[in-house]
């Protein structure tokens, strides 16, 4: 597509926002630099959804912006998440850092539960080799992945290399 620029946003829908915030402001140690209620037919007939009503939040993660969605109405929005990580339109927001174990203690010690981590990327897996992985569940239902990338990666001369392999 002609004129894409990069991503702007990633979203998730919550079913409480307050209790949401409060774990990215406790665990991740970031507030949102924007808060906002939406409505209208306009909205509604963007999102596809009759008479939505929401309080969005904004947060800025190192140059990302995560927003957050609760919906107010319609009343009738499923509550409970039920998608699990294999299942079709699950998705998660992974978070780059420098220490991968620094960061696994500071989850552990906040109560996060966190799967079978960290886990190191081996051989044969081409620009992402020597990099660490770990899964976490965030409140809501909401899917989280820490990464941290192989020491000197250059994001840019990985891209290329990697166009360049086939």
């Amino acid at each position: 597509m002609k004129g894409l620029k990069g991503v702007q946003h990633v979203s998730s829908t919550v079913r409480d926002l307050e209790e949401t915030l409060a774990w990215y402001r406790d665990v991740l140690g970031i507030e949102p630099f924007m808060r906002m209620d939406a409505a209208g037919e306009e909205l509604s007939a963007g999102l596809g959804v009759p008479g939505a009503e929401l309080d969005v939040a904004f947060l800025d993660v190192g140059g990302t912006w995560v927003e957050l969605i609760e919906y107010r109405r319609p009343l009738d929005a499923a509550r409970e998440p039920s998608l699990r990580r294999c299942d079709h339109g699950a998705a998660h927001i992974c978070l780059e850092v420098e220490d991968i174990h620094a960061a696994h203690r500071h989850l552990v010690e906040h109560g996060v539960r966190c799967h079978a981590g960290p886990n190191y990327v081996g051989e044969g897996a081409g620009i992402l080799e020597g990099a660490w992985f770990l899964y976490f569940d965030g409140p809501e239902g909401l899917m989280y992945e820490l990464h941290q990338m192989p020491p000197g990666f250059d994001p840019e001369a990985a891209v290329a290399a990697a166009r360049d392999a086939g």
